[in-house]
């Protein structure tokens, strides 16, 4: 196999051959000391001027507008773009004019990073520019970038759209797309936001295992891996949640964790195999404490994000302010299906889905069932933050039995633009009861329901020693992101989606 080059990629490779033959390293070692980024200079330099007198700023040349001896081009740091202008005078002082006449002129290209020195000076037109009096190559880029138009001004106005290239490429999409960077900073914001909140009501954060022996506190199909020294097969976490209550177990009184998670299911706009949530515990609080702190973590959240509780997700205008609607899982059911399903059995809720029209396979059982028909007829019909409450045991093996309605549990799971983005409980921590309902899971996974629950010997030897009642929540931070920055599709709030294999043709 050898490398197809196209003819820009070939005259690049000639152009980086003739800069080292002149004895310029095209990837010098040496520091290239900065003073200065664009977004400062933009915001600061009309109302102090004298501060912008000796700048040294590097970045990527995003265009180049040839005047002659002289040209205007705009460069881009990890701040904002910036026009710079270069005079071959004020770069080549001698006679020898080799840095200007060939170096920037004629084996530069859009593309390739570049350090300069100068100082900053309004153009006639009104544009903060740099007046560059020195010039140096800092990476010279052997690819194009995708074709940009530009303005009269050199300044780019057209984007890369195509999701295939955007996602497989997304180093160039950041370059591109300046919003693209936005959304991720976004997203450090609102991890910080509740890293902050959860460090302030003395939570600690800790780390649990990735690999583990068993795919616990989730009902999912995991990834499955070979541990060769151990000759033992491993799984990568489905969730944290058993390791998480070991350390509530050990003494600690709110632990959390931002977690990878890893699930080997299907993929779509708002489903990656490898995904991030956040859990906490808490000791000593139960359901309803976490929805209280929840729904005000996730109005500060907003807050710090954008001053305001409300933000656009798609035509709609969410409002984070609490307090949030609660519903009954069941009460949902019959609001939207007009179905009493409080009282049936399995055979009756297959019934429920066959005159709903909703698929089922026959290794369900209730809680599958009941959970297919809400998420068919119910989920999407909640765009304003709703918790919904109270679920069948059947559908919850690891949460406490509800204190006053027998055959319900405490969860709640948090409905958001018809999404869910959290689920929590008051933790199951009866040993013999939590053992009841691994064994019910374990006959789930006998007819043929490879989601459902390992037996965890180790977390019920763990809760035997005794765990204080106790509050947990799980909360998916990319679907947070999706609708705190307006993104449809979670492939724009991770850095590098799962993406089918690349093909290459051979030669």
């Amino acid at each position: 196999m050898s490398q197809h080059l196209s003819e820009q990629e070939l005259l690049r490779r000639q152009k980086l051959a003739e800069l080292q033959q002149l004895g310029i390293n095209p990837y010098p070692a040496d520091e290239f000391k900065i003073n200065v980024n664009a977004l400062d200079i933009k915001e600061n330099y009309e109302r102090d001027k004298l501060n912008y007198k000796d700048v040294s700023i590097a970045g990527r040349v995003m265009s180049i507008r040839d005047m002659g001896k002289a040209c205007f081009a705009v460069i881009q740091d990890s701040t904002a773009r910036i026009q710079i202008y270069i005079r071959k005078d004020d770069i080549c002082p001698t006679d020898d004019k080799t840095l200007y006449d060939v170096v920037w002129k004629k084996l530069t290209d859009i593309g390739d990073i570049i350090g300069i020195e100068g100082y900053v000076f309004t153009t006639k037109t009104g544009e903060i520019s740099i007046h560059t009096t020195s010039f140096k190559i800092l990476s010279k880029a052997l690819k194009p970038l995708p074709i940009v138009k530009t303005d009269e001004s050199g300044n780019s106005f057209d984007e890369v759209s195509d999701p295939e290239f955007r996602y497989r490429q997304r180093y160039v999409d950041l370059i591109i797309n300046p919003q693209v960077r936005d959304t991720f900073k976004k997203r450090t914001q609102i991890v910080n936001s509740i890293r902050n909140t959860l460090n302030n009501a003395g939570l600690l954060e800790v780390e649990t295992p990735i690999l583990q022996s068993i795919p616990g506190g989730a009902t999912a199909r995991p990834f499955i891996t070979h541990h060769n020294a151990l000759n033992i097969p491993l799984y990568l976490r489905i969730a944290n949640e058993l390791y998480l209550k070991r350390l509530i177990v050990g003494g600690f009184d709110g632990v959390y964790e931002f977690a990878k998670d890893f699930r080997n299911e299907g993929m779509d706009r708002t489903h990656n195999p490898e995904f991030t949530v956040l859990e906490f515990y808490v000791a000593y609080k139960d359901y309803n404490w976490m929805m209280k702190f929840s729904e005000e973590l996730l109005e500060k959240v907003v807050l710090d994000l954008y001053g305001k509780t409300t933000v656009t997700v798609g035509d709609k205008e969410i409002d984070f302010a609490a307090p949030f609607k609660r519903v009954t899982m069941y009460d949902a059911i019959k609001e939207h299906t007009g179905v009493d399903i409080s009282n049936l059995d399995e055979e009756g809720l297959r019934k429920v889905c066959k005159d709903l029209n909703i698929h089922v396979e026959a290794s369900m059982g209730k809680g599958k069932l009941i959970d297919e028909i809400f998420g068919a007829k119910c989920e999407g019909n909640y765009i304003q933050p709703t918790f919904i409450t109270d679920y069948p045991v059947e559908m919850s093996p690891l949460t406490k039995k509800h204190r006053t309605n027998a055959g319900l549990v405490e969860r709640f799971e948090l409905m958001v633009n018809g999404k869910e983005i959290a689920n929590a409980y008051s933790e199951l921590n009866d040993p013999i009861d939590q053992r009841e309902r691994f064994e019910e899971q374990l006959k789930l996974q006998e007819r043929g329901d490879d989601e459902a629950m390992f037996i965890d010997h180790d977390f019920l030897r763990a809760l035997e020693y005794g765990m204080p009642p106790t509050a947990g929540i799980g909360i998916g931070i990319d679907r947070l992101t999706m609708m705190l920055t307006n993104n449809a599709a979670i492939q724009e709030v991770l850095f590098f989606p799962q993406m089918r294999p690349e093909h290459k043709a051979e030669d």
